[in-house]
């Protein structure tokens, strides 16, 4: 039962429903109640007066010369028929049905009770309803014979009637004037109680849409705290993404600044007068190969931006991993021969048990293609020492693990920073290879999106260089 309609939820109204509800749906409870009490606290004193004249009645009957007899002096006859508002009846009856006095009609009573005791009962004579008391006496004569008399005096029910009226709106009338005071009092208790909302929403519509400092929840309410300490986390978190938004376009503002300014650089050393044939070609060969650096650290830039927030809009679907991992492999092959590099593939086959993954196909190729990229911008290749790349993909079926590895004999990376390399824009120190050191932070972003965890370890233990295994641990869905 809803008191208040309204469009849109609001906490005021579900509370004032919820507790005006009850206390309205309990007011018949409560007249009924009333009724029942008022009736019997009506009842009360004059079924002790009716007990009071069956016993008086009952003692009056005697038993004389082998007859019971019954004589009611007349003061005592006057005063049964005294009252004018109700009528009153008595008879006494012996146990064979002789009548002793009184009025023959009075209803018989369903039981017979022992002697002395006084039963009351509502009854209905000469189409009036009454309430009748009935009690048993026994008689003994001289010789010692017994005889049961039943003595009833019944009244008609108008001054019960009258009290039980005057006692139900004694008590019900002042509940009808303190009920809508009651309502008062629960709207201005519920307008107080919500009020520290009411004043937690105002000082966040105070604040600067700069403040994200977390809200003083010293002074709400117990129930409210978790709430605040909700937004209070929200706000933390929103804070640190904003600094790292800020921090990412700092970064890749500094990142294309360099190949830009080449860019520029060498346009103006090409505009110069008296640049000659040969001059004019290498500045043309630095602008393509600055113009490559920059477009690949865009790439690099939108690549990062599409795996940390546009996941969301991509449907997953069931990828097999293996045929990934070789499209993205033959796709490198040209690059990897141009810098002299043995490229491979060495795991499952497209289609083996075990390299099926739920994700993303676009992201899962670009998870591969970096840690590729990675690979052969590090790894140095000569004639004498080649640079050896290899890619795996191996799949457990049965332990429901699914791994990509793609190892090199370069360099590798020294303990100190295999943990560093994963942050946006950090490049090993001394390395000369051309990257914007945003391929691994990438691929740790990937790998997080798809709940799997990425390693690093030397490929080649011992020997120098030692090289370098990224390890992407993907956890199969098992069958339920």
């Amino acid at each position: 039962m809803r008191l208040f309609q309204r469009g849109q939820r609001s906490l005021f109204g579900e509370i004032l429903d919820w507790m005006l509800t009850p206390l309205l749906l309990l007011v018949p409870v409560s007249i009924g109640v009333t009724w029942l009490v008022a009736q019997g606290i009506a009842n009360r004193p004059f079924d002790r007066t009716l007990e009071f004249n069956a016993q008086t009645l009952a003692r009056l009957v005697t038993f004389q010369n082998g007859s019971l007899q019954f004589h009611l002096p007349q003061a005592a006859s006057e005063l049964l028929r005294a009252d004018d508002t109700d009528h009153v009846y008595y008879q006494v009856l012996s146990a064979d049905d002789e009548l002793l006095g009184g009025d023959a009609d009075v209803p018989r009573p369903p039981d017979e009770a022992d002697d002395g005791e006084v039963i009351v009962r509502d009854d209905t004579m000469r189409g009036q309803t009454v309430r009748v008391a009935a009690t048993w006496v026994e008689l003994r004569g001289p010789d010692g014979a017994a005889r049961r008399v039943q003595v009833q005096v019944a009244e008609t029910r108008e001054k019960q009637r009258v009290l039980a009226a005057e006692i139900i709106k004694g008590v019900l009338l002042p509940q009808f004037a303190i009920l809508p005071l009651a309502i008062l009092l629960i709207w201005l208790a519920l307008v107080r109680g919500i009020k520290p909302l009411s004043e937690l929403e105002d000082r966040i519509r105070e604040r600067r849409s700069d403040d994200l400092s977390p809200l003083d929840d010293s002074q709400v309410p117990v129930e409210v705290a978790p709430l605040v300490m909700s937004v209070n986390g929200l706000l933390i978190k929103l804070k640190e993404t904003l600094a790292t938004q800020k921090r990412f376009l700092a970064d890749a503002a500094h990142q294309l600044k360099t190949p830009l300014a080449g860019l520029r650089m060498q346009a103006d050393l090409a505009l110069r007068e008296g640049t000659n044939a040969d001059d004019l070609k290498q500045s043309l060969k630095h602008i393509g190969r600055s113009s490559i650096r920059a477009t690949h650290t865009v790439n690099q830039l939108l690549s990062l931006a599409r795996a940390e927030g546009g996941i969301g809009a991509l449907a997953p679907q069931m990828c097999d991993f293996a045929r990934l991992a070789i499209e993205v492999v033959r796709e490198a092959v040209p690059r990897a021969l141009d810098r002299r590099i043995d490229l491979g593939y060495d795991g499952h086959q497209p289609g083996a048990p075990g390299v099926q993954l739920q994700g993303h196909p676009t992201l899962l190729k670009e998870l591969v293609r970096n840690l590729l990229d990675n690979a052969i911008n590090y790894t140095p290749s000569s004639a004498d020492h080649p640079g050896v790349i290899t890619v795996r993909v191996l799949g457990d079926p049965f332990g429901k693990v699914l791994l990509l590895q793609v190892e090199d004999n370069g360099p590798g990376i020294a303990e100190a920073e295999r943990e560093l390399v994963f942050e946006p824009f950090y490049r090993v120190l001394g390395s000369e290879a051309d990257g914007s050191g945003l391929g691994l932070p990438i691929v740790r972003e990937i790998a997080d999106r798809h709940a799997a965890q990425v390693s690093h370890e030397e490929a080649h233990p011992g020997r120098q260089p030692p090289g370098s295994r990224f390890t992407v641990r993907f956890e199969l869905a098992r069958e339920r």
